[in-house]
Formats: C-alpha cells, sequence, structure tokens
C-alpha cells in the first residue's frame, strides 16, 4: 500500500515470483552463516538486497507429565544478557530430521526420554533477515534420565502448572517466543 495523490491509498502490485539472482557468504561459523543476497521479481522486476542469517532450524520440545506440568529450562542468554525460562530447544545437525533433533535434544538438555511425539507448530524465528524454521514438538509419556548438557550451557529444569506458566506470561516472566507459541498452541488444543 502506498499513498497516492489526494490523500487516497492505492495498491501496490503483490510480489509473484522472487528469484534469487546472487548470493555471497560473508560469514561462517558452527551455529550459522551469513549471505548478502539480491533477489528480483521476475514479472515486475521488484528488487530485494538483503543479509540473510542462514540457520539449519530448530527442534523444541515441550514435555508435559501425567499431572499435566510443563518442564521449562533455565539458562543465560548472552543475547538477552540474562537467564530466561524457556522451553528446551536444540539446532538441527546436517543431516537430522526435527524429530530426530528433538529426541536428542530432550534428553541432553534434562535427562528426559518420550514415548510419545505430536507435532504442534511451525514457525519461522524472524523472516525479516534470519532462515531457522522452529518446530515445537509435544513430548509425553516421559522417563527421567540424566542430562547431558553442552560444556557451554549450564541448565537449571523445573516443571510448571498450566495456570503459573500462563501467569508467567502475563507477568513479562516468560519472554521467549517458543516458549509463548508452545504454551498458547498446546492451551487452545487442551
Amino acid at each position: 500500500v502506498q499513498h497516492a495523490a489526494g490523500g487516497g491509498f492505492r495498491r501496490r502490485a503483490p510480489i509473484q515470483i522472487m528469484k534469487i539472482t546472487s548470493s555471497r557468504e560473508v560469514y561462517r561459523c558452527k551455529l550459522f552463516r551469513v549471505t548478502e543476497d539480491h533477489a528480483v521479481d521476475l514479472k515486475t522486476g521488484f528488487e530485494i538486497k538483503r543479509s540473510v542469517v542462514r540457520h539449519a532450524g530448530s527442534a523444541v520440545m515441550m514435555a508435559v507429565d501425567e499431572k499435566n506440568r510443563v518442564l521449562l529450562v533455565r539458562q543465560y542468554r548472552l543475547p538477552a544478557g540474562k537467564n530466561l525460562w524457556e522451553l528446551p530447544a536444540g539446532r538441527l545437525d546436517p543431516g537430522e530430521k526435527p524429530l530426530q533433533a528433538a529426541r536428542r535434544e530432550l534428553i541432553e538438555e534434562t535427562g528426559y526420554r518420550a514415548r510419545r511425539w505430536t507435532r504442534l507448530a511451525s514457525f519461522w524465528v524472524s523472516p525479516g533477515y534470519v532462515q531457522e524454521r522452529m518446530i515445537i514438538y509435544l513430548a509425553t509419556d516421559l522417563t527421567a534420565g540424566e542430562a547431558t548438557p553442552m560444556d557451554d550451557e549450564r541448565i537449571e529444569t523445573r516443571w510448571f502448572t498450566r495456570r503459573e506458566l500462563a501467569k508467567m506470561i502475563d507477568d513479562r516472566k516468560i519472554e521467549d517466543a517458543k516458549t509463548m507459541i508452545g504454551f498458547m498452541t498446546w492451551r487452545q488444543r487442551r
């Protein structure tokens, strides 16, 4: 939408088919890479130039026990500058499917194994510049075990009731998007 002469609005033509005409990697690390991309709408000639964070994607686990409590992890998040309560999650390893990553990460971060897995939601984290899709799985029929976090992780785990989680979200004590999306989706289905 754009302003037209006389104060009204007129619609711009929607983007049809974007084709990437150039892509150059400018940074790479073990978690992601960054490319500078140029794309053109084949029909209209409209162009977009962006730096894009390329990420393999993440699996998120919403472990719910027989008492209908949700398991959250608390860890220090450097970009946020503080500890956050959140659903456990992890990056997909090369060649790994999201459900495989979810099973592996649940064990690593919490020690729990789940016999039942249900896909709850899938979303783009920040599609304006990040190519990361998160897939949230409901994990039930749980068995406790020993966690094996990575060397740079210090993880605290705790069970929360539905009411406690809803209040923490309302009180802005949970600031993590994947946790809010997972909880709201799960709550809607119940």
